[in-house]
């Protein structure tokens, strides 16, 4: 049985990581459209055409590598993504492109004979700077653009400006989807970014479903006050209302939600922002996560009914915008059974689970089938520089995502894929 080389999967892997590596608090600082996102981008296609394997940006930002053209035949795509949050760790999408890399690696230098072009992708803000998953929308052709002109993250900086300081043209990305007969199958191997796999000691997820994520930026208005004479029952304290919130929140879960639901204050910026002045603004974001969509419309109509409540007691203004919203995706079940039966043929255990996160997966299950492969993260730690996986999980996890690659690439069970071919 053929395996990957785990020696240079992790050369490869720590070489990815010291783009936007930060020496004080040893984060990875790649944030969607930065001058460290293009650089490893640039990287990406300046080091796979040196390993000869065709390579090109699209106007989105994603980068793409690979063997064949899919221009002739239905492709099987991999990967992730390339950006992470502000103080990231090196696991969390660049696994999954540096991956589908050496699985490329091991396809071409093992000549496999493929009937299908096989594609790795690094697909462009997918941790919501701008909110959303733009790279893998823009694939799956889910962009507007109204939602182009008008994204911008949490500081109002734009999607269209970030994109034009790096060269790109906003507008540009609704030219990158692909059409659904270009694609046979997705792949994507990523840490699972919560404790059930390292807990249980299982070393492959097969994921069954894609929790959705909805997010806000909220404003609570209220008035600037001096900080030792507004006495206390006459203030409007922005920060007031927002601790309020902060404690509702198990309230509107238990109410309103699911043992898979998660609410989360993520950034919270108070003005004028002085120790002397009682603030009379507080910004912040909400994030909310469930399996189900129509919990998540309940939970966004607990959370807008309890801001409101909030407000009036501490005679403040109440606004929100709903930066993006995306609905819980089922995997594709064929893919689903064949990770499973992949990694039992290599003898590793394996367990069939949702997703508490989002991924790339779930737009790309718009277009194709798609498959999603987790491996453990310890402690189930995720989003920080403390983020880590075993080296022999993700040499694993990569066996795992080449023996379906090249199940779906040579035998028979490509034939039974890419049934949304054709559709809208």
């Amino acid at each position: 049985m053929t395996s990957v080389d785990g020696s240079r999967l992790k050369k490869t892997l720590l070489e990815m990581s010291q783009f936007g590596y930060n020496e004080q608090d040893h984060g990875v600082y790649r944030w969607g459209f930065t001058e460290a996102d293009m650089a490893v981008r640039k990287w990406l296609l300046e080091q796979t055409k040196a390993e000869g394997f065709e390579s090109f940006m699209d106007g989105a930002g994603n980068v793409f590598f690979g063997l064949g053209d899919f221009h002739q035949a239905p492709a099987i795509l991999m990967g992730s993504h390339a950006d992470t949050v502000p103080a990231g760790g090196i696991f969390d999408g660049a696994l999954g492109v540096v991956a589908g890399w050496e699985v490329l690696r091991v396809l071409q230098q093992s000549d496999t004979p493929l009937s299908t072009p096989v594609w790795v992708v690094a697909t462009a803000e997918e941790e919501g700077r701008f909110g959303g998953m733009m790279g893998s929308q823009a694939i799956a052709g889910a962009l507007n653009p109204d939602w182009l002109m008008g994204a911008h993250d949490a500081d109002d900086v734009y999607l269209k400006d970030a994109m034009a300081e790096q060269g790109l043209n906003v507008m540009d990305a609704l030219d990158a989807a692909w059409p659904p007969e270009r694609l046979k199958a997705f792949f994507e191997l990523h840490i699972e970014q919560g404790p059930v796999l390292f807990n249980k000691d299982i070393q492959i997820g097969a994921v069954e479903g894609i929790s959705g994520v909805f997010k806000w930026i909220v404003h609570l208005k209220g008035k600037a006050d001096h900080a030792g004479t507004a006495p206390m029952n006459m203030r409007s304290d922005a920060f007031m209302g927002l601790a309020d919130f902060a404690h509702e929140i198990e309230r509107i879960i238990a109410e309103n939600g699911t043992d898979k639901t998660r609410i989360t204050v993520g950034k919270v910026d108070l003005k004028p922002g002085s120790p002397h002045t009682v603030p009379g603004e507080a910004i912040f974001t909400i994030v909310g996560r469930d399996m189900s969509n129509e919990v998540m419309k309940e939970l966004a109509d607990a959370c807008r009914k309890a801001l409101s409540a909030i407000a009036r007691k501490h005679r403040l203004m109440f606004e929100y915008e709903e930066v993006s919203w995306l609905a819980p995706k089922d995997c594709s079940a064929a893919l689903t059974d064949l990770i499973e039966e992949k990694a039992a043929a290599r003898k590793l255990s394996c367990l069939r689970m949702p997703s508490g996160a989002g991924h790339d997966t779930q737009f790309m299950a718009e277009i194709t089938d798609a498959g999603l492969i987790f491996i453990p993260s310890v402690n189930g730690v995720s989003h920080a520089p403390d983020e880590w996986s075993h080296w022999h999980d993700v040499e694993a996890g990569t066996n795992v995502l080449l023996d379906c690659v090249r199940a779906v690439a040579t035998e028979t069970i490509g034939d039974s894929l890419g049934h949304k071919r054709g559709s809208a």
